[in-house]
C-alpha cells in the first residue's frame, strides 16, 4: 500500500479533490480526473431513478463535456478494494490504457494504483 504522501502535489490533489466531493454530498464515491492541460473534474456518485453513474464515469463525462481530449490521471476514494472495470474502461476510452488510476480509501489513503488498460 502507498502512501498519500509518496505521491506527487498534483496527485495528491485530486485525491483531496475526489475525497471532499463524496463527503461535501454524502455519497458512496468522489471521483477526479486530471485532464492533458492540468485541468480537473471532480464528481460524486448519481444516483437517479432513471440515471446511475459512478463517480469515476461521472468525472469522466464532465471532462469530455468540457472538451478534454485527454487525461493524465483519475482518482477514485471508495470503500471498495479497486476501480470497477467499467470506471477503468471510461478513463481508457479519453486517456488510453495506460492512465493511472488512483484508489484511495474514505482516510484518503491511496491503496493501490491500477491502470486504465
Amino acid at each position: 500500500m502507498t502512501q498519500s504522501t509518496d505521491l506527487g502535489a498534483e496527485d495528491r490533489k485530486i485525491i483531496t479533490l475526489a475525497r471532499s466531493a463524496r463527503a461535501r454530498n454524502g455519497v458512496a464515491e468522489g471521483a477526479a480526473v486530471r485532464d492533458e492541460t492540468g485541468r480537473t473534474y471532480v464528481a460524486g456518485t448519481v444516483e437517479l431513478d432513471s440515471l446511475k453513474l459512478s463517480a469515476l464515469r461521472t468525472a469522466v463525462a464532465m471532462a469530455v463535456a468540457s472538451g478534454a481530449t485527454s487525461l493524465e490521471a483519475a482518482a477514485v476514494v471508495t470503500s471498495a478494494e479497486t476501480a470497477a472495470d467499467e470506471d477503468r474502461a471510461a478513463v481508457r476510452d479519453l486517456g488510453g490504457p495506460a492512465t493511472p488510476v488512483l484508489v484511495a480509501g474514505p482516510d484518503g489513503v491511496l491503496r493501490t494504483t491500477v491502470t486504465a488498460g
